[in-house]
């Protein structure tokens, strides 16, 4: 792991163990890596509870209880997805704190609406408090946007749990 997601995911779990608070994550495009960073961590699992990598929509469905309307009207890849993962996360895991990532990794499945290198990025407590993100990382290849989903990810735990 890079130095920068590293010190990115040493300072969400200080945070957290600070307050006492376990985390969860829903990934789509990073496929597991916010939580594989969280978990690189020795002693990570005093505040890692679960993660979902739920990649496909039917998985989003049935495990995070994103409506199917909202996946129809709005697509995967939206902010309606993303703040329906992580509230469907939040309620699955009894977390205190919970991310979730959607988005086009690339290098194909973009679009002029949604090019690759679109993300959306929802976090919330467990008292409600929402913060949610759209990024375009452009111009990077999979592992670039990847990557850099993992530390907007990591760096909006960081918020919430302060």
């Amino acid at each position: 792991m890079d130095r920068e997601i590293e010190a990115a995911a040493k300072g969400v779990l200080a945070l957290c163990r600070a307050r006492g608070w376990t985390a969860a994550t829903a990934e789509s495009c990073t496929g597991g890596l916010v939580c594989g960073a969280l978990t690189a961590i020795a002693g990570s699992s005093d505040v890692v509870d679960r993660a979902f990598v739920t990649y496909s929509n039917a998985a989003k469905v049935a495990v995070l209880g994103v409506s199917e309307a909202t996946l129809d009207a709005h697509g995967a890849v939206s902010p309606q997805t993303a703040r329906e993962m992580v509230a469907g996360l939040l309620a699955v895991a009894g977390t205190s704190i919970g991310v979730s990532v959607t988005g086009i990794a690339g290098p194909g499945g973009g679009s002029a609406e949604k090019p690759v290198g679109l993300v959306h990025f929802a976090a919330q407590r467990r008292d409600g408090r929402l913060i949610e993100r759209r990024e375009v990382f452009a111009g990077q290849d999979r592992e670039g946007v990847r990557r850099s989903s993992v530390l907007t990810a990591l760096s909006m735990l960081k918020e919430l749990a302060r």
